[in-house]
Order: structure tokens, then C-alpha cells, then sequence
């Protein structure tokens, strides 16, 4: 038996070993998954922002269908998807404020731990944490990019990710 897609996978591995740390605790799966479905809506902003950066740490293979597929969804060649000068600047900025939405719901989990759910991480928890290691991975831990999410909201998703740690 196989599974493949990583909810499935959660959700096998929690039934199969009840006794181990879970992602959906106290039957919360709904209530994951439109966090993690706002979440994303949050970040549309950042999706033209990455292509360049994203495609330029793929395999020469991966490269060439990342260009096909995105080139055919965004409708235009690759170097150009990405926005450059000031509209840049302002996806930039539309992105810092999705974050910002996602922190004031983060901020409701009574201060109690860096998690959705305070001490205990959480699917949702595991997709942020997702997102913001792909960023980190395709700009770089240098990059100014890098450097401001990591400053954001009190430097909340640097903390996510360094909570996220011991679970990698």
C-alpha cells in the first residue's frame, strides 16, 4: 500500500500511531485546513515575487518544466512574471501586510507559545513553517528578503522556524 499527498499522509500516520506527537490535535483537521487555505490567500502577493529566485535553484531538468508550467500559467515568459521597480515594491509591501493578518491571528493563541495553538504545533504551524523555509532557501539566509521577514511582527516567523527545528 501506498499513499501520496501529505494530508493523507498526516492523517494515516496519526490513526496508525495515536501515541506520537499530532498535527491535528483534538480533531482540529477542518479547522487546519482553513487556516492553511487563508493563509495562502494571504500570500498571493509573494507568488510572482518568487519565480525568478525559485527557479534559479532547480535542476537544469526541473528548470525546464518550472519554465513550461509557469510560463504557460502566468501567460508570458519567465523573466518577465516577476515585477520589477515600484510595482515590486508594492507586491512587496502587500505581502508584508498578509503577513501581518496572519500574525494577529497568531497573536490570539494567548502568548502562550510561537504555535497556533501555543505550545503545541500544528498543521497549520507545519505549512507556515513550509513557506518560510522556501523562502529562506530561495533568496538565501543573507538576502535582504530573508532579513526582513525574519524582522517582521516581532520577528515571529523566525521564531516558527527556529521552534520548527526539532520536528525537521
Amino acid at each position: 500500500m501506498y499513499i501520496s499527498d501529505s494530508v493523507l499522509i498526516a492523517e494515516y500516520l496519526e490513526k496508525t500511531y495515536p501515541n506520537t506527537p499530532q498535527i491535528f490535535p483534538h480533531d482540529t483537521f477542518a479547522l487546519q485546513a482553513a487556516f492553511t487555505a487563508a493563509f495562502v490567500n494571504n500570500l498571493s502577493a509573494l507568488w510572482n515575487l518568487t519565480v525568478p529566485a525559485t527557479y534559479a535553484i532547480l535542476t537544469p531538468r526541473s528548470q525546464e518544466y518550472y519554465r513550461r508550467t509557469r510560463e504557460k500559467s502566468f501567460g508570458k515568459a519567465l523573466e518577465d512574471i516577476a515585477p520589477k521597480g515600484e510595482p515590486a515594491v508594492a507586491e512587496w509591501a502587500k505581502f508584508k501586510d498578509g503577513l501581518e493578518k496572519v500574525d494577529a491571528w497568531y497573536a490570539r493563541n494567548g502568548r502562550k507559545g510561537p504555535f497556533l495553538l501555543g505550545e503545541t504545533p500544528s498543521s497549520g504551524d507545519i505549512d507556515v513553517a513550509s513557506c518560510l523555509n522556501w523562502l529562506r532557501v530561495i533568496w538565501g539566509d543573507d538576502s535582504q528578503q530573508w532579513k526582513d521577514i525574519s524582522s517582521w511582527n516581532n520577528g515571529r516567523w523566525a521564531a516558527i522556524i527556529e521552534a520548527m527545528k526539532k520536528y525537521e
